[in-house]
């Protein structure tokens, strides 16, 4: 599971927006969204978990997305400021994180690329795969999407999904409520989606006793079936 140290390659590389491990061209990549006041290398090391081997070693392209914008206390990120009532840069974040997806798939193909977002990156990664908003567009056609303890956008109207979803969440989540990926579940089940939802007895975490389910998930959706 852990990297060489004494190979370069292994190493994440740091282009100030992201973090990559593994290589830039690939059969098939992980995108990683975090959550609101972490930053890009707090979901890093899943690409290494869920493998249980070096990206590198198994040709995965592993990109750790930066939100753009400082968190208010001072470290960490943030999508959108979520103190601000009505959110007023949701917007914009939504906008800047598809243009982020699309450069992306110059490289990997949208369809071979799988999304995973927690938290606050769970709810972008959502909307902007569903193609969500008041100027909605078309949903992404993603191999798969992962939302961990997500939450829906209050004016998150989904189109009919390109891809499959998993969603996690727990059931004594403090910050997320459980109710939240429920919500989620019953909107892009009525949008026509194909959704499967796991409850775990925990908090606002991504339960290590999920991670073979994740797996699976992952690997049946580069193999599209």
């Amino acid at each position: 599971m852990p990297t060489d140290p004494s190979s370069e390659a292994s190493l994440p590389q740091d282009d100030g927006t992201a973090l990559w491990v593994g290589p830039r061209q690939a059969e098939q990549r992980l995108v990683l969204l975090h959550g609101w006041g972490a930053d890009a290398d707090d979901l890093l090391d899943l690409g290494a978990v869920l493998f249980d081997a070096d990206p590198t070693a198994i040709g995965l392209s592993v990109v750790a997305l930066r939100a753009p914008l400082s968190h208010p206390a001072g470290s960490g990120r943030q999508w959108y400021d979520l103190q601000q009532p009505e959110w007023p840069q949701l917007p914009q974040a939504r906008r800047d994180l598809r243009q982020r997806l699309l450069a992306l798939g110059t490289t990997v193909p949208l369809e071979r690329t799988c999304l995973l977002g927690f938290s606050q990156g769970a709810a972008m990664a959502i909307d902007v795969a569903t193609g969500s908003g008041p100027d909605a567009t078309e949903p992404l056609a993603l191999a798969g999407l992962i939302a961990c303890s997500g939450y829906p956008h209050p004016d998150w109207r989904p189109q009919p999904p390109r891809t499959e979803i998993l969603l996690t969440h727990g059931e004594q989540d403090p910050v997320v409520p459980f109710a939240a990926s429920q919500a989620l579940e019953r909107s892009l089940v009525e949008a026509g989606g194909s959704v499967r939802r796991i409850a775990f007895p925990g908090g606002h975490c991504i339960d290590p006793d999920l991670i073979g389910a994740m797996r699976d998930f992952l690997v049946r959706s580069w193999r599209g079936s």
